[in-house]
């Protein structure tokens, strides 16, 4: 069973920074992505960014490009997000979630094989 950890959640004013990380309990598996999940609330998740293990290719949801930056340890399996100018609209619990990827449009219709426990992020106006 692969466990994933999240850590560096919190409260952030507008146009602040936070880094989100994840770690997964085994070596990531090369026909995988690492991918943040957000959901804020009453609303549908949505794929914010993730990055696929085997070649390093990142995606980016449209509304965080240019703000946030995903990217790795390869060594220790872990994935990092750093979200620079964040507005009130980034506030959503955020999920690490690894699943497999394939193809250039991987994310198009990437489905998660495990989840972390999410941490909460809070952007305030």
């Amino acid at each position: 069973q692969v466990q994933l950890v999240e850590s560096g959640g919190g409260l952030v004013q507008a146009g602040g920074s936070l880094r989100l990380s994840c770690t997964t309990s085994g070596r990531m598996i090369d026909s995988y992505a690492m991918v943040w999940i957000r959901q804020a609330p009453g609303k549908e998740r949505e794929l914010a960014a993730g990055l696929k293990w085997r070649d390093g290719s990142v995606y980016y949801e449209d509304s965080v490009k240019g703000r946030f930056t995903i990217s790795r340890d390869r060594a220790k399996s872990t994935v990092f997000l750093q979200m620079n100018n964040m507005k009130p609209e980034d506030t959503a619990i955020y999920y690490c979630t690894i699943g497999p990827a394939y193809g250039s449009h991987w994310y198009e219709d990437f489905i998660s094989d495990y989840w972390g426990q999410g941490t909460q992020v809070t952007v305030s106006s």
